[in-house]
């Protein structure tokens, strides 16, 4: 061992013993374990320059005890196979001049089995327990640096190190602005605003779908749509390409669903591709969005409408009273801002909202328990769970509570509590299953809020506990607008329209109706402004009104005067 003044470089380069950093001519490499050592600090330094090629550190030049061929064979298994650390220092060092005489390896490969070795977290497969990951060992390199378990809504640093977000929040908050890990500088705007990286989501979960049983079907975990498969663009005139988006047309809608329709989007509404909008599903903007049935408004964050539900709403950013937690957030409704004239992005308050319109629409999909489509935009700044670019579907949520408070700025502005009830993971989480029923957050807001509402009816989207599934425990409300058909034949979509048996009367043109009782016209007749009348109606119009009256003053008789009869339509004479 080495002696008590012999101690190496730490990883930052420092020397542990006169706490300076040594320059890189005078930092000697142990040919064994490659770990930096200070000369000028060493009690033995080597004697010649040709022996420092093939210098040892104090730690590894103490002779190893007496080793067969059979030990040296097993550390170089261990080494190589399982990376495994063996039982003594002596075996060790026997199982890393194994891995540098092996001339087949390279010097990164080297490197990987000797910190591999050296670090013991390598053991044999299956060994490794980790956070909800079914002991695969395929889950022990998505680790979260600060609290070493199972990435749990993964943050990636520029200099490539991964966070749970709850611990990086953390850490920010403890007044961290380095990387925990390598102590590199982390920008501002990431402090402020993490974003989740769903690439690592992605890999976890397909680790994690390995264990599941073999009768479990790992298509329903990796929800991606792929290039391949996206639609096409919402907008394709030369003019609009050269105006930008602000003159695209919303182009053809892919899914076979009525614009009122809740819930969601599943394969037998989807034509083209036979497996409905996806959880996870992302388009380049709004409009492609509206192709594919999730969000139909180009603008407007809620689709809905007053006195039937609201069916879908869009994160966005477009008021700062909003919370986004992931699976449930707090949503601020519209209204309340003048947007006369070209004041179309205002953004200041300068009225009280109310349940009416759109607020409305969402209050009665909280009374009823409908299920409404979400989906989050790149403009959300503030929220973690936000896509980095585009407009991304994040499943079925449900309104659990609505109210009215006063906002940031002032005035009231109507809330609502969206909690997440899909069955499918969200596509920030590693799960491999979709949401449970979960207890509602305490919300705080709510003990100055007015004009509460509360679900006190049994809800029509629900768990089913026999089933586990989320689903329609009351028939879903039927469409009041027509939807798309799919041609087979030709491969196009039209519009089904209700079709009303009328009668033979009902379907007489307009202009041969009377004006007054809406009805087929008995004995016409034209004013002269050209508006025509059933006979007995427009004398029933004049009924008690004389043509004439007579006119007198003081006895004295005047010239008689017509009344002016006017047009019941126009009132011209």
């Amino acid at each position: 061992m080495a002696h008590v003044s012999d101690l190496p470089c730490d990883g930052d380069g420092m020397c542990m013993l006169c706490k300076e950093k040594p320059p890189e001519e005078e930092r000697l490499l142990c040919r064994t374990c490659v770990t930096p050592w200070h000369v000028a600090c060493l009690t033995v330094k080597p004697e010649t320059l040709a022996s420092v090629a093939d210098w040892e550190c104090p730690d590894c030049s103490a002779p190893p005890p007496t080793a067969d061929a059979g030990i040296l064979a097993a550390a170089a298994a261990a080494a190589g196979v399982t990376g495994a650390s063996a039982g003594s220092s002596g075996e060790l060092i026997a199982a890393i001049r194994v891995i540098e005489a092996d001339a087949t390896l390279s010097e990164a490969e080297k490197a990987r089995r000797r910190q591999r070795l050296l670090g013991g977290d390598g053991g044999a497969e299956g060994e490794v327990q980790t956070r909800g990951c079914g002991g695969e060992s395929d889950c022990a390199s998505f680790r979260c640096s600060i609290c070493i378990e199972i990435l749990d809504r993964p943050v990636t640093t520029p200099c490539g190190h991964n966070f749970c977000l709850k611990c990086f929040e953390k850490w920010i908050k403890q007044g961290g602005h380095s990387c925990a890990k390598c102590r590199a500088p982390i920008p501002s705007k990431m402090k402020s605003q993490p974003r989740i990286n769903l690439a690592i989501v992605a890999a976890v979960r397909m680790a994690r779908a390995k264990s599941t049983p073999s009768g479990a079907d790992p298509s329903k975990v990796y929800h991606f749509v792929h290039n391949q498969n996206r639609p096409d663009k919402a907008y394709t005139t030369e003019r609009a390409k050269r105006a930008g988006k602000a003159n695209a047309a919303s182009g053809k809608i892919f899914v076979t669903i009525a614009p009122d329709h809740f819930g969601p989007i599943l394969a037998e509404n989807d034509p083209i591709r036979n497996q409905g909008v996806l959880v996870g599903e992302s388009w380049e903007d709004r409009l492609e969005c509206r192709q594919w049935g999730a969000h139909l408004p180009h603008v407007a964050g809620i689709a809905g409408q007053s006195g039937y539900g609201a069916q879908s709403v869009a994160l966005s950013g477009g008021y700062e009273d909003d919370e986004d937690h992931g699976e449930w957030f707090l949503y601020t409704g519209s209204g309340g801002r003048d947007l006369s004239g070209n004041k179309r992005t205002n953004k200041e308050q300068s009225f009280d909202q109310k349940f009416e319109k759109l607020n409305e629409a969402l209050r009665i999909s909280c009374k009823k328990g409908y299920p409404v489509r979400v989906v989050r935009s790149h403009k959300e700044k503030r929220s973690s769970y936000a896509p980095e670019g585009g407009v991304r579907y994040d499943g079925i949520y449900r309104i659990e509570k609505c109210w009215r408070k006063a906002g940031t700025q002032g005035f009231k502005v109507c809330r609502y509590l969206f909690v997440r009830c899909d069955n499918e993971p969200a596509p920030w989480t590693s799960e491999t299953h979709g949401d449970r029923p979960r207890p509602l957050p305490v919300i705080k807001e709510l003990k100055g809020a007015t004009d509460v509402c509360e679900r006190k009816e049994t809800p029509a989207w629900d768990f089913d506990e026999n089933e586990d599934v989320w689903k329609w425990t009351k028939p879903s409300p039927l469409s009041r607008k027509p939807a798309l058909v799919h041609n087979v034949d030709d491969n196009t979509m039209t519009v089904l329209r209700r079709s009303y048996k009328k009668s033979a009367r009902q379907r007489i043109p307009r202009e041969f109706s009377c004006l007054i009782c809406q009805k087929l016209m008995t004995q016409p007749l034209t004013t002269p402004c050209a508006h025509n009348f059933c006979k007995a109606c427009l004398e029933g119009v004049f009924v008690g009104q004389s043509f004439v009256r007579e006119r007198t003053r003081g006895g004295r008789t005047l010239r008689t005067q017509k009344n002016i009869m006017n047009c019941p339509t126009c009132q011209l004479i």
